[in-house]
């Protein structure tokens, strides 16, 4: 039995921005059609942020005390809806509906998180040489904020960009993947029950996103652009955002390693491997791109993992035994056999899997005898292909590790202590799970380095994107 109320989709298609065209969405699951929505764009875009700045100044003087009760009450309503928004994430991008669970409490995480981070906004007194002076810093919501979230996690991106910046008093438009709209509408709606004012979280959908993200990269009233996505995308941003001169928080690509060491208990690590490669059916920026084995448990550990994702079951995703859905949409398939026909042609030797199914579908991959041109291993694949790599030493393991322009996530397993501090604190990324395949949580910080992006989301961190520090001298006339 569907968890989705008919009433409930009603309701999420009255949430978004209207506009006078709309665009189809199918399911990748089967091609089934699912909805159709507003297509907006430059004069939806105006006009939302002309709600969006009145619906700022309103909500920037509501208390700490006052957004966080409406977000405690957002936060129960989305677990409430788990199963329903769950399901609705799967049908729109093919997530197996056990992974859907598991990102829609994540993501209700971030709003549980800065419900309470609300009313821990403190500014600083500050000591002054004259006694008649008394100097504060001051912490104020910054303005309007315009996040673009991808597909791949249609619920927990957008919380864990919007949810910091509704508490630090921001007002918020978010423009969602065309490929997934229909989860951040979901959210929106809720908000709406929860007693949010619905000028401050916008959801404005579109099939080409350039003439809205135009209106709103121009604009001075948008004062922080958020982001997940593609390093050339961001890249564009960075400059467009640079003539108005926006606060931005980039999450961008990744191309993550994680480093296998000899010490390593076989089955632990393939374990750890499988739950970060094959999550989302390897569809997420932090997925590892590149495994590398010491040379000394290489062939072991090969074999036990060719064999763990030979036991991968592809399916339904609707189907709570699946673990590998479709892919989202043709073009992430066709970049699946792009990279995998390229390896082969430089020699690759593929251990399971290699081959595409019906419709978005594709196997699991294992492949060995990789070589540094290959274009998977400078590109993200983003699906269910396992390169697998080995290096000699500590040493060289953190100068392969290393020799990426990104910086988002790398991972590593030891049971030696002091390899573990030094090798994490060696490697040039934002993120590093040491023995742990799927780190990510919401009062951790978020993000990386190089060409992965800047700024953080999550945690305490994460609010302060979106708060602008102001210093105040007061002279007493005495």
């Amino acid at each position: 039995m569907t968890a989705l109320d008919p009433t409930f989709l009603d309701r999420i298609h009255g949430a978004g921005v209207a506009a006078p065209v709309r665009f189809p969405l199918t399911s990748p699951i089967d091609g089934r059609s699912l909805a159709s929505v507003a297509d907006c764009g430059e004069t939806e875009a105006r006009a939302t942020l002309d709600l969006a700045t009145g619906g700022f100044e309103r909500w920037k003087r509501t208390t700490a005390y006052e957004r966080a009760a409406v977000m405690k009450r957002w936060h129960a309503l989305t677990v409430a809806h788990e199963a329903a928004l769950a399901e609705l994430m799967t049908l729109e991008m093919g997530k197996p509906i056990t992974e859907s669970i598991g990102e829609v409490k994540y993501g209700a995480a971030f709003v549980e998180w800065y419900a309470e981070e609300a009313k821990r906004i403190a500014g600083e007194t500050i000591e002054s040489q004259f006694g008649h002076k008394r100097l504060l810093a001051i912490k104020q919501a910054t303005g309007v904020v315009y996040a673009i979230t991808p597909w791949n996690f249609p619920i927990a991106t957008v919380t864990r960009k919007i949810a910091p910046a509704l508490a630090a008093g921001c007002a918020v438009i978010v423009k969602p993947a065309e490929q997934t709209p229909l989860s951040a509408l979901a959210l929106a709606t809720l908000w709406r029950d929860a007693g949010g004012p619905p000028e401050v979280f916008q959801v404005l959908t579109a099939l080409d996103p350039r003439p809205v993200s135009a209106v709103l990269l121009g604009d001075l009233r948008v004062r922080v652009l958020t982001f997940t996505g593609s390093t050339q995308v961001g890249v564009h941003l960075y400059e467009r955002s640079a003539k108005t001169m926006k606060r931005l928080a980039l999450e961008l690509g990744g191309h993550a390693p994680y480093l296998v060491f000899e010490d390593a208990p076989l089955d632990k690590a393939v374990r750890e491997v499988m739950a970060c490669k094959f999550r989302n059916g390897g569809q997420t920026c932090v997925c590892t791109n590149r495994i590398y084995v010491q040379e000394s448990i290489a062939a072991a550990f090969t074999e036990r993992l060719a064999a763990a994702v030979a036991a991968l079951k592809v399916g339904d995703p609707l189907d709570p035994a699946t673990q590998i859905g479709p892919m989202v949409d043709q073009a992430g398939l066709a970049k699946i056999r792009e990279h995998l026909d390229d390896a082969a042609a430089l020699g690759a030797t593929v251990l399971t899997g290699g081959r595409p199914l019906t419709g978005l579908y594709h196997q699991p991959t294992v492949l060995t005898g990789i070589r540094p041109e290959m274009k998977l291993m400078h590109e993200e694949t983003f699906g269910p292909v396992a390169p697998i790599l080995t290096f000699h030493d500590e040493a060289e393991a953190i100068r392969v590790a290393n020799g990426s322009p990104f910086g988002l996530a790398a991972y590593l397993w030891t049971a030696d202590l002091r390899r573990a501090f030094h090798v994490a604190e060696s490697l040039e990324f934002g993120i590093v799970g040491v023995n742990d395949g799927v780190p990510s949580t919401a009062q951790a910080p978020f993000g990386g380095v190089k060409m992965s992006g800047v700024g953080r989301e999550g945690g305490h961190w994460g609010i302060d994107e979106f708060l602008d520090l102001k210093y105040v001298s007061f002279g007493l006339q005495v």
